[in-house]
């Protein structure tokens, strides 16, 4: 195993930076590309790298496909990155693919749409607390040179390592070798490559990446581990996904009381859409009450245990987005677990908005009520194999493993006639039928998430 050069990583790789309780995203645009490149030299020694444990703030850097042009990468260079980072997330066939459409169509979102200025950078800034993110915005702003801000997206809000939804979040989170720091079982041990471009993936293979020539000019990119004799702009980048979900969280909870007049009955039907509890407690594992003991319990599969979805429903979010060993061509086989970790995601996402008050769940939302949802954020180093499929093949796709008309409950697209869920019970299962849409996307790009070497090469042009 080729070791990780943690030192040319960014930091959001290696960590979510969960100390830092307070975020804030700001979407940046291009104006004088001389300009943003000295002002890009002068960040540099802010970015954090992988190896640091920062416990009051930390800074890190992405840019879109057209921010690296725009900031002076050559276009025969940006052309080298994947298809779906250079076309970007608003294609045709990717809004169908993730069900943008209606009131998740990109024309409706606040940034990264077709009505709004295409986004080039973003700055992504985690603090202790808010004061401390925004006395940091605020000195980096009075600096920005040869960009302009679009949108700052904070995220301030703090659940407790919850969502919106009221359910624990980010517990089932890969574990990658040479970064990762610690010992998992083999089924959730990742290879780096899957989410760092120049290192073996899960295919034992380098995932293709954009590479410059040598002769010339200042150059500290590593060479090309393949051989080609040409230096590596990819090496120790990654693919960062961004998407701004909203969630409606009365209509999720007024739904199941249309459903349920027992306020336990409810708890219990939303664990079963979602596969946890709101311990975190696995359904698979404890299928009739919520279990604090098990709130962080991941080690577990499904095949053997709750092939029929007796346990977790097979349609369940947290089963069909990790499905673990259930998946074909041989569920509960080493090839059914190799499948699924060639589609795993890191998930780096926060929270924002205000909570919904536990005492009005259930009743209409006040005048001017504000949005509230999720910063989506993921990464990896194959967007169409890793996001892209999971969001497709999985999540919005209403015959994922033999079902018919059923879409993930929690978080997928709902058009009439594939907006159903099933709990299967023994004798007769317990269908939810016409689910409405609980999530709406809000705004969203795909970004690269540079080495810090890449970083130096765009500053000096």
């Amino acid at each position: 195993m080729t070791s990780a050069e943690l030192d040319d990583i960014q930091g959001l790789v290696a960590r979510g930076y969960p100390d830092l309780r307070a975020a804030s995203y700001i979407v940046l645009r291009v104006e004088d590309a001389a300009m943003a490149r000295a002002w890009l030299s002068t960040l540099l020694p802010q970015v954090t790298p992988a190896p640091a444990h920062p416990t009051d703030f930390a800074l890190n850097l992405a840019f879109t496909a057209g921010g690296l042009a725009a900031i002076g990468l050559q276009d025969n260079v940006v052309s080298q990155f994947s298809n779906q980072f250079t076309a970007g997330m608003t294609t045709p066939h990717r809004r169908r693919m993730f069900g943008d459409i209606g009131s998740s169509a990109p024309e409706t979102w606040s940034w990264g749409g077709p009505n709004t200025p295409d986004p080039h950078l973003l700055l992504l800034l985690f603090g202790r607390d808010t004061t401390t993110v925004a006395e940091r915005y605020a000195q980096l702003s009075a600096s920005f040179g040869g960009v302009s801000e679009l949108v700052r997206l904070d995220a301030f809000t703090d659940l407790d390592g919850k969502e919106h939804f009221g359910f624990a979040d980010g517990i089932s989170q890969p574990t990658i070798e040479g970064i990762s720091g610690r010992q998992d079982t083999p089924p959730n041990t990742i290879r780096l490559g899957e989410f760092v471009l120049g290192y073996l993936n899960e295919y034992g293979q380098y995932t293709d990446r954009p590479l410059v020539d040598n002769a010339g000019g200042f150059n500290p990119l590593p060479s090309d581990v393949q051989g080609s004799g040409r230096a590596d702009f990819g090496r120790n980048g990654t693919y960062l996904v961004f998407r701004q979900l909203a969630q409606d969280v009365r209509g999720f909870w007024r739904y199941l009381a249309s459903v349920s007049d027992d306020p336990q009955h409810r708890t219990w039907l939303a664990a079963h859409m979602v596969g946890r509890w709101p311990s975190g407690a696995p359904v698979t594992l404890s299928p009739d009450v919520d279990n604090a003991q098990l709130a962080t319990a991941n080690d577990f599969t499904y095949q053997y245990s709750d092939a029929f979805g007796l346990s977790c429903p097979i349609g369940a979010h947290v089963r069909r987005s990790h499905p673990r060993d259930s998946l074909d061509p041989a569920p509960g086989t080493a090839g059914s677990v190799e499948l699924d970790k060639r589609h795993r995601l890191l998930r780096r996402g926060r929270e924002y908005g205000p909570p919904v008050p536990p005492d009005s769940l259930y009743s209409d939302p006040p005048a001017n009520d504000p949005e509230r949802g999720l910063f989506f954020i993921c990464i990896g180093a194959n967007i169409g194999r890793q996001f892209e499929f999971v969001q497709h093949s999985w999540v919005n796709n209403a015959k994922f493993d033999e079902l018919y008309d059923e879409p993930d409950p929690l978080v997928g697209y709902h058009p009439p006639g594939a907006n159903n869920f099933s709990i299967p019970q023994d004798p007769v299962r317990l269908r939810l039928r016409n689910l409405p849409q609980f999530v709406t996307t809000k705004g969203g790009a795909y970004f690269f998430l540079p080495s810090l070497r890449a970083l130096q090469y765009l500053s000096a042009g």
